[in-house]
C-alpha cells in the first residue's frame, strides 16, 4: 500500500518533526509513505470572506496538482464521517482489497480544505469536532494509520 499525506503547512517545531519521524520509521513495515508539505497562503487578520475563499482556492489548485489519477483521496473534514480506530483499520484494509492501493490522506490549512478539494475527495472523515493545530493532527493521523495497521495485523498496541 501506498499511503501519501499531502498537508498545508510546515512542521517548525522539533517535538512534532520528531515525532512524525517515529510514526513514519514504525509504519515503514507496513506501507510507502510519503509525506508532501505545501507552502501555507498567509492570511491577513480581518481577512474577508472573498479573502478567505481565494486563500483556500490557491492552496486547493496547489492540494490538487500532488493528486495523481488513481489516487483514493480522503480528505480530514469537520463535515466528514467520524469513526472508531477499528473502523478506521478497516477502511484501510478494505482499500487495499478493493484495489485501491494509493491513498491519499489530505490536511489542509488553518482555513480548511477548497470546495474543489473536497469534491475530489473519495471519502471524507472527521476525527472530531473539536478544532485541531494541522502540525498537531499531522502526528494523530500518522498514529492512526499505524494503530490502524496494528488493528489489521492482530499485533498488539491497541488498547
Amino acid at each position: 500500500m501506498n499511503i501519501t499525506l499531502i498537508t498545508v503547512g510546515k512542521i517548525k517545531e522539533k517535538y512534532l518533526r520528531d515525532a512524525i519521524d517515529e510514526y513514519s520509521k514504525r509504519l515503514s513495515r507496513y506501507c510507502k509513505l510519503e509525506i508532501i508539505e505545501l507552502q501555507d497562503e498567509k492570511t491577513p487578520d480581518n481577512a474577508s470572506e472573498k479573502e478567505e475563499l481565494q486563500i483556500k482556492d490557491k492552496e486547493g489548485q496547489s492540494i490538487l496538482s500532488k493528486i495523481k489519477d488513481n489516487a483514493y483521496v480522503v480528505a480530514m473534514d469537520l463535515k466528514g464521517k467520524q469513526i472508531s480506530s477499528e473502523e478506521f483499520a478497516n477502511f484501510i484494509d478494505n482499500c487495499g482489497l478493493e484495489g485501491n492501493s494509493n491513498l491519499v490522506f489530505i490536511i489542509g490549512g488553518s482555513l480548511g480544505l477548497s470546495d474543489q478539494v473536497i469534491k475530489r475527495a473519495n471519502y471524507k472523515i472527521c476525527f472530531s469536532k473539536m478544532t485541531f493545530p494541522h502540525q498537531l493532527f499531522r502526528v494523530m493521523l500518522l498514529e492512526q494509520i499505524y494503530r490502524g495497521y496494528r488493528i489489521i495485523k492482530g499485533e498488539p498496541y491497541h488498547k
